[in-house]
């Protein structure tokens, strides 16, 4: 499961950047990575797991701007195809789950 957090916040005054800068570095400390510019995934091995982060996410949402997150499946990001330029890049290296028996 995959969670993506998508947002463009406002950063017109010092507040605003302050406030964007926070968003972004409470992201990083949750363990999202940056995908593009304002575009945060953080990789989760189930659903129960993934709501607790987007629960985490919502604590902290900005006072201003547009904020979306998604779930995704590991097989939906699969399907990914990443273009720099016109070429092709390779595909995201996927996280795989462990098994304790």
């Amino acid at each position: 499961m995959w969670v993506m957090v998508f947002f463009d916040l406002p950063t017109n005054t010092q507040k605003e950047r302050k406030q964007a800068a926070l968003f972004r570095k409470r992201l990083l400390k949750d363990g999202f990575n940056m995908f593009q510019f304002s575009i945060y995934m953080r990789h989760c091995p189930s659903r129960e797991n993934a709501q607790v982060h987007i629960k985490r996410v919502k604590s902290f949402l900005p006072l201003e701007g547009h904020v979306g997150i998604m779930q995704i499946t590991d097989k939906q990001f699969g399907m990914i195809e990443l273009f720099y330029a016109q070429e092709k890049e390779k595909k995201p290296e996927m996280h795989q789950q462990l098994s304790l028996f």
